[in-house]
């Protein structure tokens, strides 16, 4: 079925899913999928996971809504097992990473004003992606996101991403800086993995500075790189964390966590949200993270995307075209010399869904409950499909 109704802004592929249950999904015709990107790292536990279905139909019947006058207790559990696990100290629940995004925004802003700064500016990573919301698509270092919505919104200071000395030579000349926006690993600008110093520099300048270290963990969070959190393979602490994605594992959720004084910045009427934090989304979000931890999923994560690379490295060894292959723990990149979105449609026709981001670089986000036959077909379906489509031509 189609319908003329909606508006234009998905390059759509060609099948609808009706049906799915771990790594797999099933359409209309009853043809099964193999899911490598799980709706872009949201379904870290797969599809109709029965402990977030049981949490979803049972909240249901009991309680969905009310609103942030009240109080919810179960966004107060959640947050209570966010801190535990991430060492920041208090939490703010919004409905997407966009809006979780425009939390760590507004709370920068804050800072710089409480310092006496009427221009504050926050520093942000060119092939970063931070939303799609006018603040967060101006933080964002992607043109063609930007394309057609200027004037975009002013007081970000954009660097090259795993260049501490550009990000030095900024805090030299610009004393209006009051934030870095940083993702740990940048997910839609080619899973590109910084060494682990790169964040534990940005930690020295904000503390030496008085900045804000502000880190997206949108994509990263929620044990897709076999951490909680990827700032914690670097073995330090921000002072914001955004989260979305993997924490409802489908059901709408954002979060922005703060630590030390940013915590205190947010009062009453600062900041708010009619949906943020309702009972639904935040038993849903427990449980997300109670299962991880029950079932050793960031072990699990750990250890699978290194048979992915591993694996993937050594069929596509000697493969002309193939550059490198990436990643950190279930985030894992495929670089490629040219192009490379039709692999998309190649991969679909034959039951496998992946996605293709910066333009040459094959991008895999797949599930933390993947078994390992599902594992290994993966690697050898993508490698044949990989090394045919780099046969049939010359670079375009």
């Amino acid at each position: 079925m189609t319908t003329h109704h909606l508006m234009n802004t998905y390059n759509r592929q060609p099948v609808t899913f009706v049906r799915g249950e771990g790594a797999f999904l099933w359409d209309t015709e009853g043809k099964r999928y193999l899911d490598a990107i799980m709706g872009v790292a949201v379904c870290g536990l797969g599809h109709a996971q029965p402990d977030v279905a049981e949490a979803i139909c049972d909240q249901a019947r009991t309680l969905i809504h009310t609103s942030n006058i009240y109080g919810i207790a179960w966004q107060e559990s959640l947050a209570d097992r966010l801190a535990a696990i991430s060492g920041m100290d208090k939490v703010f629940f919004c409905n997407s990473g966009a809006e979780a995004n425009e939390a760590a925004i507004k709370l920068a802003r804050l800072h710089g004003h409480r310092k006496g700064l009427s221009d504050p500016h926050i520093v942000v990573m060119e092939s970063s992606f931070h939303g799609r919301t006018l603040a967060t698509l101006s933080a964002t270092g992607n043109r063609k996101v930007q394309a057609g919505f200027e004037p975009l919104v002013s007081g970000f200071v954009r660097v090259p991403y795993g260049d501490l000395e550009k990000l030095r030579q900024v805090a030299a000349h610009d004393r209006n800086i009051v934030a870095v926006l940083v993702e740990p690993v940048q997910g839609e600008g080619g899973i590109r993995v910084p060494p682990a110093s790169y964040l534990q520099g940005i930690r020295e300048l904000c503390d030496t500075h008085g900045w804000l270290m502000m880190v997206d963990e949108v994509q990263t969070g929620i044990g897709r790189t076999g951490a909680w959190f990827g700032f914690q393979h670097s073995g330090i602490l921000p002072d914001v964390m955004s989260l979305a994605k993997g924490l409802g594992n489908g059901v709408p959720i954002g979060a922005c966590l703060a630590a030390g004084a940013a915590a205190e910045l947010f009062g009453p009427g600062n900041h708010g949200s009619t949906f943020g934090g309702n009972p639904l989304a935040c038993r849903v979000a427990h449980t997300v993270l109670e299962v991880i931890e029950r079932d050793g999923l960031l072990a699990r994560a750990t250890e699978l995307g290194q048979r992915i690379r591993d694996g993937l490295s050594a069929r596509l060894q000697g493969v002309a075209g193939v550059l490198e292959v990436r990643g950190l723990g279930l985030m894992i990149g495929l670089q490629l010399d040219r192009p490379c979105a039709p692999l998309v449609g190649q991969a679909l026709e034959q039951g496998l869904l992946i996605n293709v981001t910066a333009d040459s670089v094959v991008r895999l986000l797949p599930a933390l409950v993947m078994t390992d036959e599902q594992t290994e077909s993966l690697i050898a379906q993508l490698a044949e499909l990989i090394t045919a489509f780099l046969a049939q031509g010359s670079k375009v």
